[in-house]
């Protein structure tokens, strides 16, 4: 984009021969010229006359002329006019489809640990691109109850069950021996206040609450649960926040290929806050999300669109499905697919419920 980019609006012709240009850019990947484009649109313009106005998309910063080439390719901004304003949706193919009902089915208590792995490697194939998928929320470490058990030396044993099913152990050590009515008074203190609760979250509310309640509170308690915080910092859940499928397909694009870029986009997938804030950013959204080149907000990601699409049970969104790939991803095929693909895998969580 040039730095003096006006804001005129393209007129309606300027808006086609964009629409034009970039279809050719997504299907070529090559900067496209104005013979080319003359050929490609059907208008009876001459080249001089589509200069002009590829000329014009370039003064309002809709395309960038590389240096080793006298054709145009379109900026992020030139992308972002063509998928609010000028393409025209594919519906997914009836064989996309049934991959996907097949792939999704019914997430059942002993499948759905695995459904993110599924989703991330099906949109991957199915779209040629890299496929992202949070973890479904109801799958993250949900505290359901905690026992203290009084061990010798001055020791406590911590009984966690996580998201119902999953039992962790930890051996806590406190200043001072504590009788099992104080261990039962502790655990059911925490048991009231924060079962049910992410235990990140559970770990922070505690710092919080401790500092509020520590005048009301005798030692003996503040002890047990102040030991207890930390031992929560080393229990989780084992499963992934989201996991990535599909990342060398983007090998295929020309433009992401080289060294630099590669390295700096398998940073971005190794670099977990980058992803999780953009599937965070996007949980809350109304349908389909597409952060265009720098629009993430990470210039790691600025060689890079992003498709989003919540997933939920009833009105409750529960996670965060997508792909990743070039700017000049085939938004007209992938837009739709993601698209769907949230609405089955929502529909199969909720028939599951």
């Amino acid at each position: 984009m040039t730095a003096e980019a006006t804001n005129t609006v393209p007129t309606e012709r300027a808006q086609y021969l964009l629409r034009v240009l970039i279809q050719r850019y997504i299907r070529e990947g090559v900067p496209v010229g104005s013979r080319t484009l003359s050929r490609d649109s059907g208008l009876e313009l001459s080249p001089a006359t589509i200069r002009n106005v590829m000329s014009d998309l370039e003064d309002m910063g809709l395309l960038s002329a590389p240096h080793t080439s006298a054709g145009r390719i379109p900026t992020p901004r030139g992308y972002r006019v063509f998928v609010d304003s000028l393409m025209r949706y594919k519906a997914p193919k009836d064989r996309d489809i049934r991959e996907l009902q097949s792939e999704i089915g019914e997430p059942t208590d002993d499948s759905s640990s695995n459904i993110a792995h599924k989703v991330s490697d099906m949109l991957s194939r199915v779209t040629r691109l890299a496929g992202v998928v949070s973890v479904p929320k109801v799958h993250q470490a949900t505290l359901r109850q905690i026992e203290f058990l009084p061990l010798s030396d001055n020791r406590v044993l911590a009984i966690l069950v996580i998201n119902d099913r999953e039992v962790q152990n930890r051996i806590l050590h406190t200043e001072q021996a504590h009788t099992e009515s104080e261990l039962l008074h502790a655990a059911n203190f925490i048991n009231e206040h924060y079962a049910g609760h992410d235990l990140a979250e559970i770990r922070m509310r505690l710092i919080d609450d401790l500092e509020k309640t520590r005048d009301s509170m005798n030692q003996a308690m503040l002890d047990i649960v102040s030991v207890a915080q930390s031992a929560m910092e080393g229990a989780s859940s084992t499963r992934p926040d989201y996991v990535v499928a599909g990342e060398r397909n983007l090998l295929d694009f020309d433009e992401l290929s080289d060294i630099d870029t590669l390295r700096r986009l398998f940073d971005a997938f190794s670099q977990k806050r980058v992803i999780i804030d953009l599937l965070d950013r996007s949980i809350n959204a109304s349908g389909v999300q597409i952060f265009i080149g720098e629009e993430s907000g990470y210039q790691i990601l600025d060689d890079c669109s992003v498709v989003t699409a919540p997933y939920h049970i009833d009105d409750n969104m529960i996670g965060v499905l997508g792909v990743i790939g070039p700017t000049r991803m085939a938004y007209d095929r992938v837009v739709p697919i993601v698209d769907v693909t949230a609405r089955l895998l929502s529909a199969a969580f909720e028939s599951g419920d």
